[in-house]
């Protein structure tokens, strides 16, 4: 799994209130688990790959205030894709302004075309996953502030 990829696990456990999350991405699996009373994060990867166990307090790091965050999830299992038809713009893109209702992005289920429209008003800060990819029910799919 992408070193890139654990990052951004590791920035939505973070920014969320879940205490552990694990992703199995074909022969890979990543479970990322917080232990609240230390207030500090484990990342542990199951696979024989390159990446170690890492624990990394938070109490030395400085808190930084952000804006409220807010995600927008896959209703649904299937395949995301960014914009109407191959070739054609994005729906949406990092630094754009959505609205509720506003269609951000298709997740294609059982060969059907589903219009996936936001559920809250912000900028798109972060696109978490690429066109393509596979997506599962109720995972982040865009970063919105």
């Amino acid at each position: 799994m992408d070193i890139r990829k654990v990052k951004k696990l590791i920035e939505l456990l973070q920014e969320s209130n879940l205490s552990e999350l694990e992703i199995t991405e074909g022969d890979d699996s990543v479970r990322i688990s917080r232990n609240t009373p230390a207030n500090s994060l484990m990342v542990t990867q199951q696979t024989p790959s390159v990446i170690p166990s890492v624990n990394a307090p938070t109490q030395e790091s400085p808190q930084i205030v952000e804006e409220a965050t807010n995600y927008i999830r896959s209703p649904m299992v299937g395949s995301f894709y960014s914009a109407p038809a191959p070739g054609a713009p994005p729906f949406v893109s990092i630094g754009k302004s959505v609205t509720k209702g506003s269609v951000v992005c298709i997740v294609e289920a059982m060969k059907m075309m589903n219009q996936i429209e936001s559920a809250t008003e912000g900028t798109v800060r972060d696109i978490l996953v690429k066109d393509g990819d596979p997506v599962e029910f109720d995972q982040p799919l865009f970063i919105v502030v």
